[in-house]
C-alpha cells in the first residue's frame, strides 16, 4: 500500500501548477486577433498608400505637365507649372457658354488626405487603450490566477484527503466526514464564480467594443463618401485648363489666357481610390463578424471548468442575455489561452471523464483525481451496507 500511496502522491504533485509569481502575465493581448487584424489594416494601408504617392511625386518629378507655348523661357514655363499647380483650377464653359471653374485640390490633397484616413481609423484603437484595456487587464489577470489557484486549490484538497485517508484507521469516519463536506458544500471556492457573476451585471467594457466597432464602422461610411463624392468628380479627368494670366504673366500681351495641362498623378489618385475602396469593403463584414460574436457565449471554456467545485454558471442557467462584460472577458480569455495553464489539464480531465466508466460518480476535478489517487468519489457499497446493517 505504501508504493501505491507514493505513486498518487506523486502523480498529484504533477499535476500542481507552477507558482505563476513575477512578470509571466504581462504580454496578456488586450487585443483579439480579428480587430489587431482590422487596426493593422485599416491604419497600415492608407500609410502605405500615402509614402507611395510621396515616393511617386519625388521619383517623377512635378505631377502636372503644362503645354506652354513655344516661346516661353524655361523661367515661365517653371512658373506656369508651379501655379496652375498650386491653383489646380479647371476653366471651362457650360453648355450655356458661361465661365465655370472646377477644383482639382484631391489631387494635391492625396497624401495629406490619406494621413488623415489613418489617424481617424486609429481613433477608434486610441479609446479601446485607454478607456477599456487597463481594466480589461486587471480582469484578467485575476481570473487567469483565479482560475489556476482554484485548480490548484482542488488537487491539494484530494493531497489533503489521500492523507486523512492514510491516517484514518476507521473508513467510516472518513467518508462520513467526506459527506459532510460535500453536503456543507466545503468544497466550493465560490469567490470566482461571485466575481464572474458580478462581471456578467456589467456592461462598461461591452460598451467600449460596442462603440469602437461602430466608430471603425462610421469612419468606413465616412471614406466612402469622400471618395463617392470627391475622388470621383475628378477620377477621369486627365486634362484640364489652367489660367496663367497672374503673377508674373499678368501684363504680358501675348500669353494666351488658358493652356492645356496634364495631370501625370492621376493613375496614382485611381490606383488609391480603387485599392481604399476595395480594402475598406472587405473590412466591414469582419468588423459586423466581431459586434455579432457578443450575441453568443463561448459556452465551451465555461463547459470545460464546469470540473472545479465552485464552477457552475451554466449548471445554475446563470447566463442570460450575452451582451455584457463576462461575454467580452470569454473572448479575451480565449485569446490568452496560452496564459491559463489550468484550461490544458481540465482539457484532459475532460475527456478522460467521458471515457470511464463511473461516470455519474464524477462531477469535478476533486472526484475524478481522487478516482486516479485510489479513492473512490462516493462511498463504497459495502460500507454503504455495513451501515444500513448497523441500524435497521
Amino acid at each position: 500500500m505504501s508504493l501505491a500511496h507514493a505513486a498518487a502522491e506523486y502523480m498529484l504533485s504533477d499535476a500542481l501548477l507552477p507558482d505563476r509569481r513575477g512578470p509571466r502575465l504581462k504580454g496578456l493581448r488586450l487585443e483579439l486577433p480579428l480587430d489587431r487584424t482590422v487596426k493593422f489594416i485599416a491604419v497600415g494601408f492608407p500609410l502605405l498608400l500615402m509614402s507611395l504617392a510621396f515616393a511617386q511625386e519625388f521619383s517623377s518629378g512635378p505631377p502636372i505637365r503644362c503645354f506652354c507655348p513655344s516661346n516661353f523661357s524655361i523661367r515661365q514655363a517653371a512658373y506656369v507649372d508651379s501655379s496652375c499647380w498650386d491653383s489646380l483650377v479647371h476653366h471651362e464653359l457650360d453648355e450655356l457658354g458661361q465661365h465655370k471653374m472646377k477644383s482639382l485640390w484631391p489631387h494635391k490633397a492625396l497624401p495629406y488626405s490619406l494621413l488623415a484616413l489613418a489617424v481617424v481609423m486609429y481613433l477608434p484603437v486610441l479609446l479601446w487603450q485607454y478607456a477599456a484595456a487597463p481594466a480589461l487587464s486587471s480582469d484578467l489577470l485575476f481570473i487567469i490566477s483565479e482560475l489556476d489557484k482554484s485548480y490548484n486549490r482542488s488537487i491539494r484538497l484530494v493531497q489533503h484527503m489521500l492523507k486523512i485517508r492514510q491516517k484514518s484507521s476507521d473508513p467510516h469516519v472518513f467518508w462520513d466526514e467526506l459527506e459532510k463536506a460535500r453536503k456543507e458544500r466545503y468544497f466550493e471556492f465560490p469567490l470566482l464564480e461571485r466575481y464572474l457573476a458580478c462581471k456578467q451585471r456589467s456592461h462598461s467594457l461591452v460598451a467600449t467594443y460596442l462603440l469602437r466597432n461602430s466608430l471603425l464602422l462610421l469612419s468606413t461610411s465616412a471614406i466612402y463618401m469622400y471618395l463617392g463624392h470627391f475622388h470621383l468628380d475628378v477620377f477621369f479627368q486627365e486634362e484640364f485648363s489652367c489660367s496663367i494670366k497672374t503673377g508674373l504673366l499678368s501684363g504680358e500681351t501675348h500669353v494666351p489666357h488658358l493652356i492645356t495641362c496634364r495631370l501625370t498623378s492621376l493613375s496614382v489618385l485611381q490606383i488609391v481610390s480603387l485599392s481604399s475602396i476595395t480594402i475598406y469593403t472587405l473590412l466591414v463584414p469582419v468588423i459586423i463578424y466581431n459586434l455579432t460574436r457578443l450575441c453568443q457565449w463561448d459556452k465551451r471554456l465555461l463547459s470545460i471548468y464546469e470540473m472545479l467545485p465552485a464552477f457552475d454558471l451554466l449548471s445554475r442557467k446563470m447566463l442570460g442575455c450575452p451582451i455584457n462584460d463576462l461575454n467580452v472577458i470569454l473572448l479575451f480569455l480565449r485569446a490568452n489561452i496560452s496564459e491559463l495553464i489550468s484550461f490544458s489539464w481540465l482539457s484532459v480531465l475532460c475527456v478522460l471523464k467521458d471515457t470511464t466508466t463511473q461516470k455519474h460518480n464524477i462531477d469535478t476535478v476533486v472526484d475524478f483525481m481522487t478516482l486516479l489517487a485510489g479513492l473512490e468519489p462516493s462511498k463504497p457499497k459495502h460500507l454503504t451496507h455495513r451501515i444500513g446493517d448497523e441500524n435497521p
